[in-house]
């Protein structure tokens, strides 16, 4: 089977870090980059190959660049990424055994190596709502076997650069494979490394994180969403990321909105 790699990047000074980028030249792999923000420029020579494709994205916002990154790929196998992972290849071989091992598996998410303090299962598992204690995807953890799963779409007002939520793309992606009760597992093969924290990690939340969390929790979990937002606006202000009033207010905002964010995207979203 073959593998793509579908990254994301923002302006000149993204696709020039991608070109100082060792891209190692592997049989069956290739990369697709998605550049947003691209003001005209040219590609730069280092990424003119026969294995690296670079596609430009007019639509703003972080999940429109993810979803013309997957649009843009042709394997069999859809790695998602963006412009500041470090991938292990040998882990990326392993990556392709599992699918080729497993012709039912739909979408597979995997570990990573960053400072957020993700707790992963131990061992593999399927994954269905409610996930494994303290588990969240990242969508650089996330594959995707193309021929099944490569409708897949980010939710265009999730994310960021979205005009209210910004975050909770990467959360809907997988819930989204759950809902259409493609077979989706978890792995505990770490995959590579990202440097920086996740969105919901950050030392400070925003008003649109703190929306996208209740957007999230209650498209995840209608039936107890009101029981959940109060453990999350505490667990917030436990971390200091935001008063617990100022927690709780966005997140019930964010709660109460998620119905019309599924009426608008549901063809996304479902």
């Amino acid at each position: 089977m073959t593998l793509d790699i579908a990254i994301i990047t923002y302006g000149p000074e993204g696709i020039r870090r991608l070109a100082e980028r060792d891209f190692p030249v592997i049989a069956g792999i290739s990369y697709v980059i998605s550049w947003q923000d691209y003001r005209e420029g040219d590609v730069p020579s280092a990424l003119l190959r026969d294995d690296i494709k670079v596609v430009r994205c007019d639509a703003p916002g972080l999940s429109n660049n993810r979803n013309r990154s997957i649009e843009s790929c042709t394997s069999d196998i859809i790695l998602i990424s963006d412009d500041d992972i470090t991938h292990d290849f040998n882990a990326l071989r392993q990556l392709i055994e599992i699918f080729e091992r497993n012709p039912e598996l739909d979408v597979a998410t995997f570990r990573s190596i960053h400072p957020s303090g993700v707790i992963y299962p131990d061992h593999s598992c399927r994954l269905s709502v409610p996930y494994p204690k303290g588990y969240s995807v990242t969508s650089f953890e996330i594959a995707l076997r193309r021929s099944t799963a490569g409708n897949l779409r980010a939710c265009p007002e999730l994310g960021l650069g979205s005009p209210r939520f910004h975050a909770g793309e990467d959360e809907m992606l997988l819930l989204s494979a759950i809902n259409r009760h493609l077979d989706c597992r978890f792995y505990p093969l770490t995959i590579c490394e990202h440097p920086h924290v996740s969105t919901g990690c950050k030392a400070t939340l925003t008003d649109g994180n703190l929306l996208a969390a209740g957007c999230v929790i209650a498209l995840t979990y209608p039936g107890s969403c009101m029981l959940r937002i109060p453990l999350k606006a505490w667990r917030v202000s436990r971390r200091g990321q935001a008063s617990l009033a100022r927690a709780l207010w966005q997140i019930t905002r964010g709660a109460i909105a998620a119905p019309g964010v599924l009426r608008r995207n549901r063809d996304t979203l479902w």
